[in-house]
């Protein structure tokens, strides 16, 4: 068995699977509507912000945290941003379960 090969059959078979193609479809579907894109876009720019400020060290003020979970809040109920979310979390699921499968398999070998 060889460990290369078995690990881009679990990535393929992660990018074909029906979460992969829903979140796929999702995607294409906000970038094809102007309205849907420019609020996805200023909502990735200020989350990309908060990221790298919370990189950098700094404590991300009460009202910066509020805002971006007002704006997370308003544009989750635009139906195609609402149709994306659900797509993302769906497919951070099943990503998350086989991680968790691996680092279970993995602790056996690290004692």
């Amino acid at each position: 068995m060889n460990v290369y090969d078995k690990a881009y059959d679990l990535a393929k078979a992660l990018t074909d699977g029906e979460e992969a193609k829903a979140l796929k479809a999702a995607q294409a579907a906000v970038d094809a509507d102007p309205e849907a894109k420019r609020l996805m876009d200023d909502f990735r720019e200020r989350q990309a912000q908060l990221q790298q400020q919370i990189m950098a060290g700094e404590e991300p003020s009460e009202d910066v945290m509020a805002g971006l979970s007002e704006q997370y809040e308003s544009i989750a109920r635009h139906p195609l941003i609402g149709r994306l979310f659900d797509a993302e979390r769906r497919f951070s699921a099943v990503f998350d379960d086989v991680n968790r499968i691996i680092s279970d398999a993995l602790r056996s070998v690290a004692g």
